[in-house]
Parts: C-alpha cells; sequence; structure tokens
C-alpha cells in the first residue's frame, strides 16, 4: 500500500461521529461533526477522498463495534483501509498532547495523528459473515448467562434474609428441580403445609425428570422447612421477590439452550469447523467464539506467537536496572479469546491423555494448577494453528513402545 497522504481520524458515537482529516505535517484539513446514519457518512467519506485529490487515505476510529459499524461497513465497502485504536490506547496518548482540556475535536485530531505516526496499528479485516454471525449470537449467549448469574445471585441474597436453611440446601446454578420449586413454594410454613408426599406429586406434575430426584430434592426442603419455624419480618414480600426470578432463571435456560442451537447449527457451515472440533476440549460454543474473534483466518495474525499475544498466553518482559528476565501477563489481550483456550484447557486436562499428561508434568515442576492450564493453553494453541494452517484434524498418537532389551 502506498504511503497514504491523508490521516482520517474519527471518535465514535451512538448519534455522532467527530472526523479530523491531517495531511502528512499534521495539519488539519477538514474537522466535521457527522450523523451516524447512511447519508450523512457517505458524504464524508466523499469529501474525504475528494480533499485526497487521488492520493491515498487511512481512516483510524476508536471503537471496531457498537455505534461504529455502519461507518467500518461503509469503509469497507469503499475499498478504504481502517486502523483501529483502542480506547485505552488513546486515553494514554491524549496525555503527550497539549491542553487538559478534551473534545470529540481533540479526540479525533489524537485519532488521526496516532494513524500517522505509529506502525504498530492494526489494520481491521472484515470477517466473513459466518465470523459476523458467531460473534453477536456468542455475544448473546454471554450476556444471557451473565443475567442468570445475576439473578441467581439476587434470589439467594433475599433468601438468605428470610430462610437460609433452604437457601444452602440446593445449588440453584445446576438444579432446574429446585428453580422450579421456588416458582411456587418460597418460606418454611408453605412447606411443611405441603408435605413430602403432595411435594413429590407436585414436581411431577411439572414435569422433572428423574423419580428418585425428585424424592431427594422433596425431602431437602421439607428438613429445610422443619428447621425452621420462625417467621422473619417480611417474608411475606421477600417470598414474592424470589418467585420471580426462579421464574427467570429458567426462561434464560431455555434462551440459552436456543442460542447454543443457533451457534452450534451457524458454526458448522465454518470451513475450519471440523478441524477445530477435532480438538479435545473445545466444543460448538468455544469453538465459535474462537471462530467469532479470529475469523477463523490465521493469516490476520501472521505467526502463533502474534496469536498468544492477543489472547494473553504469550508473557512480555518487565525487566529494570539490573533486574532482566521477568515476565508478566500483557495487560492488553482479548479476555474471551483467552477464555477459550483456557476452558478448552481445563476440560482437555481431564479427557484427553496428551494434554492430561503435559498437564501432570507441569505440575510436577512444581508449577500451579493455574500456571499448569495456562501453560496447556499455550501448547494447545500452537498444536489448533497449525492444524488450521495444514488443514488437518487433531489425532491421539500412542506413545512409541519401549525398545526391547538385549
Amino acid at each position: 500500500m502506498a504511503v497514504p497522504e491523508l490521516w482520517a481520524g474519527t471518535d465514535a458515537g451512538k448519534a455522532e461521529h467527530h472526523c479530523v482529516v491531517i495531511d502528512a505535517d499534521g495539519k488539519r484539513k477538514l474537522s466535521r461533526r457527522v450523523a451516524n446514519d447512511e447519508t450523512a457518512l457517505l458524504k464524508l467519506i466523499a469529501d474525504v477522498l475528494a480533499l485526497s485529490e487521488g492520493e491515498s487515505v487511512t481512516w483510524a476510529i476508536d471503537l471496531n463495534a457498537g455505534g461504529a459499524a455502519l461507518m467500518i461497513a461503509l469503509l469497507n465497502d469503499n475499498g478504504q483501509p481502517v486502523l483501529y485504536i483502542p480506547g485505552r490506547t488513546l486515553h494514554h496518548a491524549s496525555g503527550s498532547y497539549r491542553g487538559e482540556g478534551k473534545t470529540d475535536a481533540k479526540d479525533a485530531f489524537v485519532i488521526a495523528d496516532q494513524a500517522r505516526m505509529r506502525r504498530d496499528l492494526q489494520l481491521m479485516h472484515r470477517g466473513d459473515d459466518i465470523a459476523v454471525d458467531l460473534r453477536i449470537l456468542t455475544s448473546r449467549r454471554l450476556d444471557l448467562a451473565a443475567d442468570r448469574t445475576r439473578a441467581i445471585n439476587r434470589m439467594r441474597a433475599r433468601m438468605l434474609e428470610y430462610f437460609p436453611a433452604l437457601e444452602r440446601a440446593f445449588d440453584y446454578k445446576t438444579s432446574k428441580a429446585s428453580l422450579v420449586l421456588l416458582t411456587a413454594y418460597q418460606t418454611p410454613a408453605a412447606f411443611r403445609r405441603l408435605g413430602k408426599n403432595r411435594l413429590v406429586t407436585w414436581l411431577r406434575n411439572r414435569k422433572v425428570r428423574n423419580s428418585e430426584l425428585i424424592a431427594v430434592i422433596a425431602v431437602i426442603a421439607i428438613e429445610a422447612a422443619e428447621a425452621q419455624h420462625a417467621a422473619v419480618p417480611g417474608e411475606k414480600p421477600a417470598a414474592a421477590v424470589v418467585a420471580k426470578p426462579a421464574r427467570q432463571v429458567i426462561a434464560l435456560d431455555e434462551e440459552i439452550a436456543e442460542t447454543d442451537l443457533l451457534i452450534e447449527h451457524r458454526f458448522r457451515d465454518h470451513p475450519r469447523a471440523e478441524v477445530i472440533l477435532s480438538m479435545p476440549g473445545l466444543g460448538p460454543v468455544l469453538g465459535a467464539e474462537f471462530i467469532a474473534h479470529t475469523g477463523g483466518d490465521m493469516s490476520v495474525f501472521g505467526t502463533s506467537d502474534r496469536l498468544a499475544g492477543v489472547a494473553g498466553l504469550a508473557p512480555v518482559p518487565k525487566d529494570s536496572g539490573r533486574i532482566s528476565g521477568n515476565m508478566r501477563r500483557p495487560r492488553r489481550y482479548c479476555r474471551r479469546l483467552l477464555r477459550v483456550f483456557y476452558m478448552s484447557a481445563m476440560v482437555a486436562a481431564r479427557c484427553c491423555p496428551v494434554s492430561r499428561a503435559f498437564y501432570e508434568r507441569k505440575r510436577a515442576e512444581g508449577k500451579g494448577h493455574r500456571q499448569a492450564i495456562i501453560a496447556l493453553a499455550r501448547r494447545r494453541l500452537n498444536v489448533l494453528w497449525a492444524l488450521i494452517r495444514d488443514n488437518r484434524t487433531f489425532e491421539i498418537t500412542a506413545p512409541p513402545s519401549p525398545a526391547p532389551l538385549g
């Protein structure tokens, strides 16, 4: 790509963006606030290209999604290179510019000037349609899971105030039957009036499966009710508050299951799906997150070391003066990509003989559990990189047989 003569920095917002265009000397050629709609953005792009008089323009922006999505799409459609400058980078860079004031125009100028001076910024690549779809679906699933956790925590906190025995009786994150129970009965007196036999019948009529599990849940609930005969002030409204998040968690579970199906179907359409799924510990959901944040195209990263740096699995040096050899985890990395490799490594350490052997070797070297899992995640990243590069699936090879004696 030819050296650009103009740099266009955009401070993105929800309703409006501010764009500043500078030349090779850092002089402003244009400063404009523009509405976040297609007509206005296309007019801005046309005006900047006319200002360049045929020379190349490099665009830079401080968001890679959300309110900036339309502008990025229009720039890509018009063949314009776009650099992404994270908000943290912009914040630190702004401190080196004169003046303490903060305006959209100043931020846009800093973005353009950083794009002009720096050579370590990565071009934004438009992911394929499958990667874009998976990014939306996996983000939605993450939101649903977070909502579920918050609802359970709120429910347990309220239950602890008036019925602590029932709060600690069940693991509400995994027990659907206990959540069904709370949709109708929440107080000790209500459980005592119902009794064990009628409670079992009620759960069975609500299509709670596993007869033995129903009986165990009924016994635990009745025992918790018999252990508390005191009515705590505020019990009635607190019980009503508990019932609502219980129903909410059940509804969230259903939506998460539906989202998982959508994710799996879309993920299996990707040409690298079979390769990714062949890795032990990588199922459709984690595999979809990997595609969502990499596009499945390893050429974007160049090397496995670069991918490891983006995923937070490559340590960086922290040397000063006579102290050398210290390493630490980078502060800037994709946490969701790190989660993909960390969670899959935890699963593989249990179910894959090769991964298990590597994990145990690291533990024997004196590393803690977390350190061993991170080391395993780093090794698995290299393996997955090679599999995608060579377009082949993972195979567990048997260890070599010992050589015969004599």
